[in-house]
């Protein structure tokens, strides 16, 4: 049983580790969307202060087209990190259902164990009413 019980522990320490691995690329992707927001925002600024809207304009702001390279980039980052969330994801959900199946298996022989201890005191009770019977 000491050795289950070591395997449960190890597993659940697995899930929280999963959990963790899962916050992290969600806060990571949260910042990226926060920041191309940011980005959108500046460029549109930009837009607005010099008047030109056009990327192909001659006199398209430089800031702006730098803006819009970075926001393209954490876009892709963030596309890249939502495939590495689902992985992840995956992950997690198999060690949580690792750990659920050896909770279980413990849970059985506990009862079993309950249930022999039981057995065996309500064995004891009856030889004990047998032999003052007799």
């Amino acid at each position: 049983m000491k050795s289950r019980e070591s395997i449960i522990r190890l597993k659940r320490f697995q899930v929280d580790d999963k959990r963790r691995q899962v916050a992290q690329i969600e806060a990571m992707i949260a910042d990226f969307d926060r920041r191309v927001k940011e980005l959108d925002d500046q460029i549109l600024a930009e837009q607005e202060r010099v008047g030109i809207t056009d990327v192909a304009h001659f006199a398209y702001p430089t800031f702006a087209k730098a803006a819009m390279q970075r926001r393209d980039n954490l876009k892709a980052s963030a596309d890249e990190l939502n495939g590495q969330l689902e992985r992840a994801q995956d992950k997690l959900a198999e060690a949580v259902e690792e750990l659920k199946k050896i909770e279980l298996m413990e849970e059985r022989d506990q009862e079993r164990e309950r249930e022999a201890a039981d057995e065996a005191e309500l064995d004891e009770i009856a030889g004990r009413n047998h032999a003052f019977g007799s």
